[in-house]
């Protein structure tokens, strides 16, 4: 069963390039100690909650993006030994691009998986509390969403991970990213869209499905799940030779946007 490493991060918007950068040479410190996958996606559609939001998670300024991404594992030891070996191999990738204080992370097992999260160019990320108890619950939603909506929308997958090791910070973290109240696990998810466009169209026939309908029961408080829409801007599917390249001879390649 797969693993994952969640992170939102905020960026200055004008430090994007330098930011790609950072995570390529991320992607070579990952890739050596077993990661078999890195994904890193820019907040192309954030908008202000009316109680949660992945802005104020973040604690963003005005002149600051959201990242939002993950780093896929064979399993849990695997992630676990390579994060120690980072720790204390000393900075090996260089300084961060943003401020570490306000980024926050968690471990992650997969739970739902439809379709396929390669391939496309912009997912919807989401950050959502679930009581411990509705996870059954949770889990059959989350499939029954996915054949009614999703996939007949144009999303060519979803993947829900549910969470296992989620620190608690001391400025920001997953539990007050979505106000999480004792008993309640957070659970990440990326639906994976072939671009924004068929995202945007796939909303806007969803909402006209639900209007004037009752919402159903939901096993987990949608007032605070938070969600956006993001660009991506490395997977290392993709650009992960370039990336590995780079680190070879010690330079960074330009960024994909």
């Amino acid at each position: 069963m797969a693993y994952y490493s969640g992170f939102v991060a905020p960026v200055a918007t004008n430090r994007k390039d330098e930011y790609t950068a950072f995570v390529r040479r991320g992607w070579s410190s990952f890739k050596k100690r077993g990661a078999t996958r890195m994904v890193e996606n820019w907040g192309d559609d954030v908008k202000p909650g009316k109680q949660t939001d992945f802005l104020r998670a973040v604690q963003a300024r005005d002149d600051e993006s959201v990242a939002f991404s993950w780093v896929e594992w064979p399993d849990k030891a695997t992630a676990d030994k390579a994060f120690a070996d980072m720790m204390s191999s000393g900075d090996e990738m260089g300084e961060m691009p943003f401020d570490g204080k306000r980024m926050f992370w968690g471990g992650f097992e997969q739970l739902v998986t439809e379709g396929s999260d390669r391939g496309g160019s912009y997912y919807q990320g989401f950050l959502t509390p679930v009581p411990q108890e509705n996870k059954d619950a949770f889990h059959k939603l989350a499939r029954e969403a996915w054949n009614d909506m999703f996939k007949p929308y144009g999303a060519m997958g979803n993947h829900e991970s549910w969470g296992v090791d989620v620190p608690h910070g001391t400025l920001t973290d997953m539990y007050r990213a979505v106000d999480a109240k004792d008993g309640e696990v957070i659970v990440m998810s990326w639906t994976t869209w072939p671009d924004r466009a068929t995202c945007d169209e796939a909303a806007r026939k969803m909402e006209e499905g639900m209007d004037g309908q009752d919402m159903p029961e939901m096993p987990f408080d949608g007032q605070r799940m938070i969600w956006g829409g993001f660009a991506n801007i490395f997977d290392s599917d993709v650009d992960g030779d370039a990336a590995d390249t780079a680190a070879d001879t010690g330079a960074d390649t330009a960024s994909r946007t």
